[in-house]
Order: structure tokens, then sequence, then C-alpha cells
């Protein structure tokens, strides 16, 4: 296969990015798996401007990746947290794989700042690519042939 015989405008990798290629966004599904759900605890805990979360929350529920849960505390007006969908749940490797990455090049001298373990067995998670009969696959051993949506370039 001639990678670049072939268009790109349908890529998966370049929609995804549409998605969630903003840089707050990450940082915003990272907050939603770690259980914070409500935009003011986001929005104080992560820093991100009011309007910048806005938007990425938006573009999020927009997506299908959260859903919003309305909520209402004694005395205020309804509110909405913000859940993970399927959707957004199959983001979790990524998140995985992302922080993997930041532990061993970004983090502090004295280590990663926190650690993901398996709840079972204690044992830290890992983000993991192998091939659908279990075989770990680095980039060398993979190669991309055309897939079925694949489109000659023009």
């Amino acid at each position: 296969m001639q990678w670049l015989d072939y268009s790109t405008d349908n890529c998966s990798v370049q929609r995804t990015m549409n998605i969630i290629g903003e840089k707050w966004t990450m940082i915003v599904l990272r907050e939603v798996f770690n259980g914070v759900r409500r935009f003011e605890q986001m929005r104080r805990h992560t820093g991100i401007s009011e309007p910048v979360l806005s938007a990425r929350l938006r573009t999020l529920v927009d997506a299908g990746v959260l859903d919003t849960v309305p909520y209402q505390e004694s005395g205020h007006r309804t509110r909405h947290e913000y859940r993970l969908t399927d959707k957004g749940r199959d983001l979790y490797p990524i998140l995985i794989a992302l922080l993997q990455w930041g532990d061993r090049y970004c983090a502090d001298p004295e280590g990663p700042a926190l650690t993901v373990r398996h709840h079972d067995c204690g044992e830290p998670i890992a983000a993991v690519v192998q091939c659908e009969a279990g075989h770990r696959v680095e980039p060398r051993n993979a190669h991309v042939l055309p897939g079925p949506g694949a489109q000659r370039a023009g």
C-alpha cells in the first residue's frame, strides 16, 4: 500500500481529534473519569476558564461522549452533572496511554503525581497495543492496509 495514494478526508484519527484534540478536552475527561462531574468543581480544580470549559463540555455532549444529568441543591436552580457515556468510557485507554507517556517523559524527578491501579488486585494499569490474537505489537511490527472506507486520493 502506498499511503500517499489514499485520501485522508475520512480518517478516523482526524475525526477523533476534531472531538478530543483541543488541549483542555482531555483534562475535562480526566476530571470526569476521576469522579468530578460538576461544572464549578471542574473549573476550580483545573483552572479552566468558564467559557473554555463550557465550550469543551458542549462539544463532548454534542459528540455523545458525555451526558448531562440534572441535579438541584436546596435553594439553588437546577444544574447538570456530566457523566460518561459508553462512547466516553471507550476513551479510557487513550487517557491511560497519555498518563503512561507523561509518567515516562514528563514526571517530576520524584516520580509521577498519581498512579492508577486495578481495583481488584492493586496492580498498575497500563495501555497496551495488541492484535486480536493477543500479541503485543510495536509500531515496527504493524502495517497499514486500506480499509473498507478507503478512498483513492484525487
